[in-house]
């Protein structure tokens, strides 16, 4: 029961990226052709809410729930890692039509597929988990 609320907010969100069809592979293939402004509103609300959340929690008005401040911890390490990660991210993203938040969204729409995605997922994590410590951080 604890944990009932989160699969109900979880269950709303992958209605509402459906409903916006934020998961339609055919939106995803527009928006990396530049045929269309749909996904890049999507993101670009995320990117604004998150921003806006982001600061009204480093001034304490958002706690987290247990009722205690967030600590946002401050980020030294340099610029380049983030655009080696996001291409790597965005060839991804292009090659399979789904992120990783998606991937399970488009299961339980019927996409069988993504099983097949979904595995590859979890073998390149555990691969991750086992190299991180040879891997220039």
């Amino acid at each position: 029961m604890k944990f009932l609320k989160f699969l109900i907010v979880g269950i709303i969100f992958g209605i509402i990226l459906v409903k916006s069809e934020a998961v339609s592979w055919y939106r995803i293939y527009e928006m990396f052709r530049f045929q269309s402004f749909h996904m890049y509103g999507i993101i670009g609300t995320a990117i604004a809410s998150g921003v806006l959340f982001l600061q009204l929690a480093k001034k304490g008005f958002i706690k987290n729930i247990h009722g205690q401040k967030i600590a946002v911890p401050k980020k030294d390490r340099g610029f380049i890692r983030y655009i080696i990660g996001g291409t790597i991210f965005g060839l991804g993203w292009a090659l399979i039509g789904a992120c990783p938040g998606p991937m399970y969204i488009l299961l339980g729409t019927g996409v069988f597929s993504m099983l097949i995605v979904i595995a590859a997922a979890l073998i390149g994590t555990f691969l991750y988990g086992i190299l991180k410590n040879k891997l220039p951080h």
